[in-house]
């Protein structure tokens, strides 16, 4: 980008006659830029692309930022711009197809790819526009740091509770066959029940899970600070019709 100076001298070599020729071997600048200087001489000015409002996909993104805050980064590019990574172990390959549909639905240039590593696939999106969708990204890990959600954000996760929870349970959570011992007419006898569990270090992600449990009528309870158990036949069953087990 040359300055007006610059561009001010240049046509003023030119009016004194001289070729574009000359004037681009004395002062350095192509005859192309000299000649569209002729025409205007003041740069035009830089335009930055508009920032992307709240996804048109609510219910892939309230299904994305449950993956995200899970299992999911993002990653600054030396040269601009912005990645978002989630971490899908190999052992779910339906979880992967999932997660890589929700980033394709909600990433601005609605690309992604898969990055094989040892033992999970990261699905991982480019944009420079990954922060504005992601706000709760920041320096250092996320259970070291406030998480909380944008009012736009916590409208999607609103009206789209379960994908919000199926989301969070398929990067933090599973469902598990728990069993117990009672006595019934004098014999010992084993009972085998399923359960959901959901574990996160982030007392903040904890608690946006909680609340979304809330909003669907899901009973829980914490087994300790960084694990929440869902176990009540009724509940159980609710998260069977919406979450259901990772595949």
């Amino acid at each position: 980008m040359y300055d007006v100076d610059t561009r001010e001298r240049a046509l003023a070599l030119v009016a004194q006659g001289r070729s574009l020729n000359s004037v681009s071997r004395e002062t350095g600048v192509s005859r192309a830029a000299i000649r569209s200087w002729q025409s205007r001489l003041e740069p035009l000015p830089r335009t930055t692309p508009p920032a992307p409002g709240p996804p048109a996909d609510q219910r892939a993104y309230a299904y994305l930022l449950g993956l995200y805050l899970g299992d999911g980064c993002i990653s600054a590019h030396p040269r601009g711009g912005h990645y978002l990574r989630i971490a899908c172990a190999n052992s779910w390959p339906g979880l992967i197809d999932a997660c890589e549909a929700a980033m394709r639905a909600i990433s601005p240039t609605g690309r992604c790819y898969r990055v094989q590593a040892e033992g999970y696939v990261s699905v991982v999106g480019y944009s420079k526009h990954w922060p504005l969708l992601f706000p709760q990204h920041g320096p250092g890990k996320k259970h070291e740091r406030h998480i909380a959600l944008q009012p736009w954000q916590q409208a999607i996760v609103d009206g789209h509770p379960w994908e919000f929870i199926r989301g969070l349970i398929h990067s933090d959570g599973c469902r598990i066959t728990n069993w117990t011992t009672r006595i019934v007419g004098g014999q010992r006898k084993r009972y085998e029940y399923p359960r959901y569990f959901f574990t996160n270090l982030s007392a903040d992600i904890i608690r946006l899970f909680t609340a979304a449990l809330d909003q669907v009528g899901v009973e829980w309870k914490k087994a300790n600070t960084r694990n929440i158990s869902v176990a009540r036949k009724a509940s159980v069953a609710l998260m069977d019709a919406h979450v259901g087990p990772k595949y």
